[in-house]
């Protein structure tokens, strides 16, 4: 655990100095309204002496993020950052849940209903805010208890701080409905150590709150019954210096230890085989461990991958890998490029077909299309990389007024 222990330390740094110097796996349904929601009610505010905090307040829905969220925050942060008298922000969800992730469900109703536009919205509303938080000038602390999943991850784990607890439960599981790792996530997976963000792209695999301390994914742990500490803690502080907000949450930290089957615990072998470079690789690299030692991991994680659209297997293992040689602007903007070929389906329709069969009809049978991994060609991936149309507009964000990090 000793490199793991180095590696979150090098995240956690990365993180902060680039801008202060000084059964069937979840995923959350939404309603086909849930585009639409009042954008006052969707996120609450709470005033403290030099700190404000934003909770997301959709529990119906495990606070899955919609536009009118997304609206919402980036009104509230904007106007928050050019305001003197405070010096941090903290974001949290509201019950029992941080965030489950995008509304993949609505977004479905709406690519049935012709609304392709609306998708598109979604999608450039959130990358856009995402980099806002990643950008941030002030301190940003993200509470991360319960479900943080998708877009729940994207507009916290780019932040400054991320507080982890033993209730949280972390996943990236895309590849599930036909599409890919997104809202930042080849940024972020792809400096994880070794090739944990491989197998966590393409599996869909869960993480507990320890083990995205461990791993760098979280900055600090803490029991959830020292959350109100925390909160109680943080809203007296009178600063907006990011070594001070650390110190607070320290004095609440508590020492995480993953579970003895966590996969950190067989870093070796999943570097063995996720280090190769095509999908076919990888899965043959499993296959062989398996065989040889009758490894019950290698067994599972097959077992996983099998579950997952072979198109989305392999457009994702090339975005996590592009990711590695990327800034966040840079992976936001291939994002939104793959985002909307995956929604268009031009390609495919795997992320209909992904949705219905998981959260529309539940009848877990998906008919991917391709159905297998030898017939995705080259082509079909290398389309998903690029623009829908040569007069498709690139993700505008404000890279001249606000530096990314590499």
């Amino acid at each position: 655990m000793q490199n793991f222990r180095s590696a979150s330390s090098i995240l956690r740094r990365f993180m902060q100095n680039s801008r202060f110097v000084s059964k069937s796996r979840s995923f959350c349904g939404v309603s086909t309204n849930a585009l639409i929601d009042e954008p006052e009610n969707t996120v609450v505010v709470e005033g403290k002496a030099y700190s404000r905090t934003a909770i997301l307040n959709r529990p119906h829905v495990l606070n899955a993020i919609n536009c009118s969220t997304v609206a919402r925050l980036m009104k509230l942060y904007k106007n928050w950052e050019d305001d003197p008298d405070i010096g941090f922000v903290v974001l949290k969800g509201g019950d029992r849940a941080f965030s489950a992730g995008g509304d993949v469900v609505t977004l479905y109703y709406l690519l049935k209903q012709g609304n392709f536009q609306g998708c598109k919205e979604f999608c450039w509303t959130i990358y856009s805010f995402i980099y806002v938080v990643g950008t941030y000038l002030k301190p940003h602390v993200a509470l991360l208890n319960g479900i943080t999943m998708g877009g729940g991850a994207g507009i916290s784990i780019p932040g400054t701080f991320r507080v982890a607890t033993e209730k949280t439960m972390f996943a990236t599981p895309e590849t599930l409905i036909g599409y890919h790792p997104d809202a930042g996530a080849s940024f972020y997976l792809s400096r994880l150590p070794g090739y944990l963000g491989e197998y966590l792209a393409l599996t869909g695999d869960k993480m507990s709150g320890a083990e995205m301390v461990s791993c760098g994914l979280a900055t600090h742990y803490s029991h959830s019954a020292k959350l109100p500490l925390i909160e109680e803690q943080l809203g007296k502080l009178i600063t907006d210096d990011p070594s001070v907000i650390e110190r607070s949450l320290e004095n609440c930290g508590d020492i995480a230890h993953p579970d003895p089957a966590s996969v950190l615990h067989r870093i070796g072998i999943l570097d063995r085989c996720f280090s190769h470079d095509t999908v076919e690789e990888i899965i043959d690299a499993l296959e062989s461990e398996a065989a040889k030692k009758q490894d019950a991991w290698c067994v599972a994680t097959l077992r996983k991958l099998q579950e997952t659209s072979p198109l989305s297997l392999k457009v994702s293992l090339r975005s996590i890998r592009q990711g590695r040689l990327q800034t966040l602007d840079q992976c936001l903007r291939r994002e939104y490029r793959m985002s909307l070929q995956a929604l268009s389906g031009q390609i495919s329709n795997d992320f209909c077909e992904g949705v219905r069969s998981r959260l529309v009809d539940r009848d877990l049978a998906p008919k991917w299309d391709p159905p297998s991994l030898e017939k995705v060609t080259d082509d079909m991936v290398d389309q998903y990389f690029s623009r829908l149309t040569a007069s498709e507009s690139e993700l505008e964000l404000p890279t001249q007024q606000r530096e990314a990090f590499t």
